[in-house]
Parts: structure tokens; sequence; C-alpha cells
């Protein structure tokens, strides 16, 4: 049995730009470490037969991983818990028989993007693991819905990474500041950026957000610019993208699974599919933090359990009786 575990170096010149750093390094050791206590990877593979990689594509069938000098697609196990995202770091073994490497681990992820899952409500579907940025996008060809916007930032928030809204497409519309000065207001202390993919106007600006060792995630639907948008900090083109319909600003699904890009300027951007749905489990604490102006109300309330409702003394209540709360 393996007695012990080839880390790859911190500064890896090949998973380095793909996020790979001491935090990584730590958390991955320990995976691999267990896998190799609990005999997951064949007896006697060498050490430098434990491989470390990050995940940079899913489909049904198969998992796309970048390891040491190369992308490589290996089946995961179906009993592997937690199945691997996009963005995971995993273990995987070499069985040194010329076929394709085995996932055996997936590192403990820092943070972990996820929604309910619309096949199953009352389970969670991860969208992309291991992120710093969530950035929600919204196109300005088209009406924002604050719904959606709340519901985004909900989602933002419970992941545990910093959510950061982008308004796209500028260049289709009349008052981009007007909107972007209500978009503000549900935002709270959330960072709102005005970026046209055609003038490049605003991309500068949040180009300097992705910087090395950090993941940012796009969340919109389809139509919204995600994929321009990353073909335009990428500086090539990366993704495929389509027209949206003159009609009602609806966009075809060109993105159909999340992909890991590594810009050349630093930093890792997951473009993902058009969301049609971003149903909400149990995330109360990214309800609190997007509502935070609620949430400081609700201690003035004379109940404990107020609903907020018809309850005497709520201060949430009085609070929208007086104006001071939308």
């Amino acid at each position: 049995m393996v007695s012990s575990v080839a880390t790859p170096a911190v500064s890896d010149p090949f998973l380095g730009p793909f996020g790979w750093g001491e935090a990584v390094a730590t958390r991955w050791t320990q995976a691999a470490t267990d896998a190799v206590a609990t005999d997951r990877c064949h007896p006697h593979t060498p050490p430098e037969a434990i491989l470390a990689g990050r995940v940079v594509r899913t489909s049904r069938r198969f998992t796309y991983v970048a390891i040491t000098d190369h992308v490589v697609r290996v089946t995961a196990p179906l009993e592997l818990s937690p199945a691997p995202v996009t963005g995971d770091w995993v273990v995987m073994c070499d069985r040194g028989d010329g076929g394709e490497p085995v996932i055996v681990a997936v590192a403990e992820r820092h943070t972990e993007l996820s929604r309910s899952d619309p096949s199953s409500a009352s389970q969670q579907q991860v969208l992309a693991a291991n992120v710093d940025l969530v950035i929600a996008v919204f196109g300005l060809d088209r009406e924002l819905k604050p719904g959606r916007l709340e519901r985004s930032l909900v989602l933002a928030h419970d992941s545990g990474a910093e959510p950061v809204v982008v308004l796209t497409k500028a260049d289709t519309c009349d008052n981009p500041h007007a909107i972007a000065a209500e978009v503000a207001k549900l935002a709270g202390d959330v960072e709102v950026h005005v970026v046209s993919s055609v003038t490049g106007r605003g991309t500068v600006e949040l180009a300097g957000r992705l910087q090395p060792n950090r993941t940012a995630v796009l969340l919109g639907e389809s139509g919204a610019g995600k994929s321009t948008l990353v073909n335009h900090l990428a500086g090539r083109e990366v993704q495929r993208t389509a027209e949206v319909r003159t009609s009602d600003a609806k966009g075809r699904h060109t993105t159909v699974t999340r992909d890991l890009i590594v810009l050349d300027n630093g930093g890792v951007v997951i473009d993902t599919p058009g969301l049609r749905a971003l149903g909400l489990i149990g995330a109360t604490d990214g309800v609190a933090a997007t509502f935070d102006d609620v949430e400081s109300l609700t201690d003035g309330c004379r109940f404990r359990d107020c609903a907020h409702r018809s309850e005497p003394g709520c201060a949430v209540i009085a609070a929208v009786a007086d104006g001071t709360l939308d």
C-alpha cells in the first residue's frame, strides 16, 4: 500500500494558472492522504502516479481535468461523493496500464455555488466549486427583473464567494447608469459594473477583479452576454456565441456545459449555461446578507419569531409604513 503522497509544488507551472496555491495544496494533500489510507488507489501505486488536477468541464458521461501538462477525459466513479463539478480540485490515480486516470477523491471545497435541483426541488444541484467571485450577469437589452437579481445575490452570498453584478450590452441602452443606480439600491454593498463587449466600456475595471489565483463564475440567463464577455476578457474566442431574438431578447443555449477558462492576464472564469430557474434551498445566510436592510430591523421586533406580516410591534412593518423601507 502507498505510504506517502507527492504533493505538486505550490508554484507548479501548469496548475498555477488554474488557481493552484498553498491553500489548495493543503486541501488536496489531505484528500490524497485519505484516499491512500482507505485504499482507493490501487495497491502499490507509486506516489508520482497520484495526480492533482482541476475539473474544467463535466458532462453526463465524462469529467475533463487539467493535470500536469494537458487536459484528460476521465470517468468519475458513480459512488464518488461529492460528485466532481467544474472548479473542483481532484485526486487521481494513474493505473500505469495506458488507460485513463481514475478520480478517487474530491478535495474539500472552500466555496460551493448551488441551487435547488430542477428535477428534484428538495435536492441541491452544485453549479461550480471553489469560486471567489459570483458574477451575476444581466443584459441591458431586456427588462431586468428585481426578483431574479435578488435570487442571484442570495445564491452568491450563500456560496461563500463575493457577489458582483455586471450589466452587459450597455451599447444597447439609452441610459444604463439610471438602471445601474436602481440595481445598486437592491444590491446594497455589492459592486455593480456597466460593461459593453462591443465598445469595451467597463471591461478593464471588471478584468481588474480577476486576479491570479482567483476564480469567477458567471451566472445569468441565456442571451445575457456571458460567453461574449468571457471572449472579451480572454482576448480571443474561447466560447461560442449566438444572436438573441429581437422580439424578446431571448438567447439560445450556445453554452451547454460549465467550462473553466484560464485568462492570459491571470485569473480563471467559469462560464455556465443560461439558467431559467434559480431555486433556493435553506439559504438562510444568503437571504440575510442580501436583505440586510430588513435583517437589521428585525432586532427591533417585539416578538423574536415575528413573521413581519401582521404582528403587533413589528419593526419591519413600521419601517414600510413610514417609508424608511421600500
